[in-house]
């Protein structure tokens, strides 16, 4: 006797989402295919790049990191500053720091096996929450709660949650919560963060083509675009500071070498290769912090990048040196400066220093 067909209407969220995920599942250079066991160390390290930093510019440093680095063993055995350069670019450095901790707590401590608990995960060195459960979920199965921005936004709206974010995180979790299923546990989570990423977009959402239109009381309302509620953003500070090009003519290789200094490893950019700065301050500091006696020019062109808490604007002073001399740092080829793995605000300083096509 043919088995009678299954009202939608009993059809779970979890059931439509993954029904349609099944169908719609993006192709992603971490993620294993339909069928495959996750590898764990892929799921891992795309997680970790992935936070605040979108897909489009994870995909090619991640297969260059992969390339790199394959596995667990590998990283754990890189050189920390080699680490830090390849993560150049990427902002919130102290991720580098942690993956390659991390890297060498599994291996010596877990027999370069990732623990499969959430708990046992939480305890790795950067893994939050977030990453913890997202690794549990989609590298292992276990069932555990994924709440990324993107499935932030989804639950919002799916239960119309009217209170302003952060404070509402709390709900989101719970109604998060509710709705994840133990079985396929990982694949759930990342159908969440693919209907957030293709459907339930922060503008324009595309309410037709999505699975749960008929579940979202945010659709019902149609206000949808108003969810998830954010409190209004307080102006970040402004800061200053300077940033200083010592070049010296090398004479054995031809062409300039500029003086690169490493950063205190605890604290903003720790451990990353840069140009020279001075105190970053609420005014203007001039040349305050300059590396060496010289004849510095201050070029009309400044640098504007923004940190999470704070704007920064650097002038940039320029001068040429008379030899090393005593000045503390490595002096590396202006003309292979883009191999130094500088912090994107130090890039765009150098970029100052590229002459007009």
């Amino acid at each position: 006797m043919p088995a009678k067909p299954v009202s939608a209407n009993l059809l779970t969220v979890a059931d439509r989402l993954l029904a349609w995920y099944d169908v719609h599942r993006r192709a992603l250079p971490w993620r294993a295919r339909a069928g495959e066991a996750a590898d764990p160390y892929r799921v891992w390290l795309s997680e970790v790049m992935l936070q605040q930093t979108t897909v489009a510019s994870v995909r090619p440093r991640f297969l260059d990191w992969v390339a790199r680095w394959p596995d667990l063993a590998s990283l754990a055995a890189a050189d920390g500053a080699e680490v830090m350069a390849a993560w150049a670019g990427l902002g919130y450095y102290a991720r580098a720091r942690n993956l390659l901790k991390t890297a060498q707590a599994v291996v010596a401590e877990h027999g370069s096996r990732f623990p499969a608990d959430e708990a046992a995960l939480r305890t790795l060195p950067g893994l939050g929450a977030y990453t913890a459960a997202a690794v549990a979920a989609i590298a292992f199965g276990q069932r555990a709660v994924v709440v990324d921005a993107n499935v932030e936004r989804v639950v919002a709206r799916l239960r119309a949650i009217a209170t302003p974010l952060p404070a509402a995180r709390p709900a989101i979790r719970a109604a998060a919560d509710a709705i994840t299923p133990t079985a396929r546990a990982g694949d759930f989570a990342q159908a969440m963060m693919d209907l957030g990423a293709t459907v339930c977009t922060p503008r324009r959402p595309r309410c037709l083509l999505c699975p749960l239109r008929e579940d979202c009381a945010g659709y019902a309302t149609g206000r949808r675009e108003t969810f998830p509620v954010k409190a209004a953003k307080r102006a970040k500070p402004q800061r200053y500071g300077t940033v200083f090009a010592l070049l010296n003519h090398c004479r054995p290789r031809g062409g300039d070498e500029i003086l690169l200094v490493r950063r205190p490893a605890r604290g903003l950019l720790g451990g990353m290769r840069a140009l020279p700065t001075g105190p970053w301050t609420d005014a203007p500091p001039g040349l305050a912090g300059a590396p060496a006696v010289a004849d510095w020019t201050i070029l009309p062109a400044t640098v504007a990048h923004g940190f999470t808490h704070f704007d920064l604007q650097l002038a940039l002073a320029v001068a040429r040196g008379q030899g090393h001399g005593d000045v503390p740092g490595d002096w590396w080829p202006v003309a292979d400066l883009a191999a130094a793995g500088l912090p994107t605000v130090f890039a765009k300083a150098a970029r100052l220093l590229e002459p007009e096509p």
